[in-house]
């Protein structure tokens, strides 16, 4: 059980940009985009954030084999001070389309993953196994952002 999610924080760590240059676009949690008539955007929830410390990033990804979790292939990156419980976020899309979503939360805000306490998830909660290294297929995490305003929600796991 405990090689699973040593395997997520693995690669939330890659996914996230932990420390590198990257070419997506870094934007303020600006939920008025997620108003009623706005969109395409999608609203997250993340679920399970264990303490009011650090903070909780959040990136899109193009739902395609070669730009999921790839560096550098984010498209949007939103960052705020965590608050245990549950977040809400806000993530413009470019167009209504296939998206994916990677969540973590650097309980110590060093910009580093702590495989230790932080912790991490992705859109539609796939079971995360060390076979695959910590890194859901596309196919798993892949949902539909319509014109509109799309909920989704994602549960954060941790060691």
């Amino acid at each position: 059980m405990m090689n699973k999610y040593v395997a997520l924080f693995a690669v939330s760590a890659l996914a996230l940009g932990a420390g590198t240059a990257v070419a997506g676009q870094e934007i303020s949690n600006d939920m008025s985009r997620c108003a009623a008539g706005k969109g395409p955007a999608i609203l997250v929830s993340v679920r399970g954030i264990k303490e009011s410390a650090g903070k909780v990033r959040v990136q899109s990804y193009p739902a395609t084999g070669n730009a999921w979790l790839a560096k550098g292939r984010w498209l949007h990156r939103l960052e705020s001070r965590a608050s245990a419980g549950t977040m809400s976020f806000c993530v413009p899309v470019p167009a209504e389309g296939r998206y994916g979503i990677a969540v973590r939360h650097d309980r110590n805000g060093n910009g580093k993953t702590d495989i230790s306490s932080d912790g991490g998830g992705f859109s539609n909660n796939p079971s995360i196994n060390i076979l695959n290294l910590g890194k859901p297929s596309v196919s798993k995490v892949a949902f539909q952002a319509g014109p509109g305003v799309t909920q989704i929600t994602i549960n954060l796991k941790y060691m």
